[in-house]
């Protein structure tokens, strides 16, 4: 990842909060790295490095500036733009592949060695794995400080240090204090307000602007009763974690997304802000997609209209694949009937205490829908068998549903299954990985949505067109959604 340091410095001096997330300031006179928009002084040109993670900066010996807090930033869009090994690895640190496998399981899920790994992120990144992984543990570490009533010990394990040392001297080493004056500078930007016991409040950045409206109406088309509740200004899901259950309610703000979590196990709490940010897009460039989408004639009037449109996402890959494949050839609103008679008849129960004001049901694990989802599945038997196939093979393993997974060999692998097609691998490439380059030529929404705008409707002469507006042509998809939704068809006179 190479960093014009040039445009970097401009991007300091004059406080753009555009670039939070893009890179680290580093100042060598203070030992301390910031946000872009950090609203301190500006240090001098020739006393800053610009590095592209925090795991580079602390691994150079910078300390995170408690003032502008540079890991509470949007994460790098280069994430979801970029499909190669670094960025992949990244979204699987960030959801604690590294503190539940050990960098030895990252590289397996890349298909990689440890050293080619280890090289590779170095290269670009400017730190390993290992130093990723501690940086993504810090931050998860000062969350639950911060907003928890967790003892240091419980934060400790809870964050994935192997000892109460390790996490005092790294917390001491990254933020620059001990950890109880990480909670004592906390309660007093609340005003002594008390924290909730079980209950996590999480302000998410995102860029501006956001079109929550948007996605809040893609929720409610979708949503299944007992696993999703949605209402004018929140939505709430309940989540399967990888060491339990929780629930979460996500409210859009001007400048964040309220979440409201309730976790079964704290562990959860880094590979569950990880899975929202990418239900929600809340990494991606508003800005880079409509300069590059508003500059065609005929989708400017749509970006104008609908600014910072986002991709809906998932917090859980084989859940969303499932319910694409159940929804195949059929409305959404039979997709939904579908999946909300499955989860009734073998949806999980979620414990009282995270069922108490929301969805109570988690939706049922392939292994479970491979074995009996045949006693409730209804429809034609090509569909019915296409989704327990699809099940059976998440269930065995042999199909891997991950944020690490390569776009090409994820299609692939999903076109490889009986009854799975290029628009349904393409679909969930979008929704599982964020790829934001997918058209979706095929599809009848999208191509009646370009009628409507005066684009080209066939499959060729929309796919031609489509050309100018790489790598945002996913984004482009969902605003001709929108339009076949949402506009009223021209009469010829």
């Amino acid at each position: 990842m190479l960093l014009d340091e040039d445009s970097c410095y401009r991007a300091v001096a004059s406080r753009d909060a555009r670039f939070d997330g893009r890179f680290i300031t580093a100042v060598r006179t203070t030992g301390i790295y910031c946000r872009p928009s950090c609203p301190a002084v500006t240090p001098k040109r020739v006393n800053v490095e610009f590095l592209p993670t925090a795991g580079a900066a602390q691994q150079r010996g910078y300390r995170a500036c408690r003032r502008c807090r540079p890991d509470a930033v949007p994460g790098s869009p280069d994430w979801n733009l970029r499909a190669d090994l670094a960025a992949r690895a990244m979204r699987l640190i960030a959801d604690g592949v590294v503190e539940r496998d050990g960098v030895a399981g990252l590289a397996c899920r890349l298909g990689y060695s440890e050293r080619q790994l280890n090289r590779v992120l170095t290269a670009e990144l400017g730190a390993g794995p290992l130093a990723l992984a501690r940086a993504h543990r810090a931050h998860t570490a000062r969350l639950l400080i911060e907003t928890t009533p967790l003892g240091m010990a419980d934060v400790a394990f809870a964050a994935g240090f192997a000892s109460v040392r390790q996490f005092n001297d790294t917390v001491r080493e990254v933020y620059g204090v001990a950890p109880t004056q990480l909670r004592a500078e906390a309660g007093r930007r609340r005003g002594a307000a008390p924290v909730t016991a079980g209950t996590l409040v999480l302000r998410l950045p995102f860029r501006t602007p956001f079109d929550a409206d948007g996605l809040l109406a893609f929720f409610t088309a979708r949503a299944v009763a007992g696993v999703e509740e949605v209402t004018a200004t929140a939505y709430r899901r309940t989540l399967r974690l990888p060491h339990g259950p929780a629930t979460v309610a996500l409210e859009p703000r001007t400048a964040h997304v309220l979440a409201t979590l309730r976790l079964g196990d704290p562990r959860d709490l880094g590979p569950a802000v990880a899975r929202i940010r990418r239900l929600l897009d809340l990494d991606a460039d508003p800005h880079a997609v409509d300069d590059v989408l508003g500059a065609d004639p005929a989708l400017a009037a749509a970006v104008a209209e609908v600014p910072g449109i986002r991709l809906p996402g998932t917090a859980d890959g084989a859940e969303t694949a499932l319910r694409t494949v159940l929804g195949q050839q059929v409305s959404v609103a039979a997709a939904r009937t579908a999946a909300t008679q499955l989860v009734a008849a073998l949806g999980e129960e979620l414990p009282p205490a995270l069922a108490a004001d929301g969805p109570g049901l988690l939706f049922p694990t392939p292994d479970v829908i491979a074995e009996r989802g045949g006693e409730v599945l209804r429809g034609p038997a090509r569909r019915i068998a296409t989704v327990l196939g699809l099940a059976a093979a998440i269930a065995d393993g042999s199909l891997v549903l991950d944020a690490g997974r390569d776009p090409a060999e994820l299609r692939a692998a999903l076109t490889a299954l009986p009854g799975i097609g290029p628009w349904t691998a393409g679909y969930l490439a979008m929704r599982l990985l964020g790829d934001p380059d997918e058209l979706l030529a095929t599809d009848l929404g999208v191509r009646r949505g370009a009628e409507l705008l005066g684009l080209p409707s066939t499959i060729d002469g929309l796919t031609a067109r489509a050309a100018n507006w790489t790598p945002w042509r996913s984004y482009a998809a969902t605003h001709l959604w929108r339009a076949a939704a949402t506009r009223t068809p021209r009469r010829t006179p």
